[in-house]
């Protein structure tokens, strides 16, 4: 009988997939040392931050943030929509997928960007919050 609870509670925290993201739904949330409401409260994440997945349960997620940071927060607070934030000083968003296409917007570090397209090539197609649009290197956003 201990073999298979030990068995199950293996099986319940098995890691999420190696780069896995996720980001906060529309609104902001709690995010625990622990999972459960009765935990310690760490911080609030607004809308649309971005998170890695290192841990899946039924109802919490074990997450780490861009500055290694590491909580639990409930999986109904994730949104479909993905985010990644800008890492480097100054990120510099593209017409196309090319260094050499023009350069259509620069974001500058912490900006958060919708992720538009699954990254290609190491470039990925993002969003900023005013509309404008274009592709930035993966190298220089966490979060994809």
């Amino acid at each position: 009988m201990r073999a298979a609870a030990a068995l199950l509670a293996g099986l319940l925290a098995l890691p999420a997939l190696a780069g896995e993201y996720r980001s906060i739904g529309d609104h902001a949330t709690v995010l625990y040392d622990a999972p459960s409401l009765k935990a310690d409260r760490i911080f609030v994440a607004t809308r649309g931050y971005p998170f890695e997945v290192l841990v899946k349960l039924d109802l919490w997620t074990k997450v780490r943030d861009a500055g290694g940071e590491v909580a639990w927060v409930e999986n109904r607070a994730l949104g479909e929509r993905r985010s990644a934030l800008v890492s480097v000083p100054v990120a510099d968003v593209r017409a196309a997928p090319d260094a050499k296409s023009a350069l259509v917007f620069e974001a500058y570090k912490q900006v958060l960007l919708e992720v538009l397209e699954p990254p290609a090539d190491g470039w990925v197609k993002v969003r900023h919050r005013d509309g404008q649009q274009g592709y930035a290197r993966v190298a220089h956003l966490w979060g994809v």
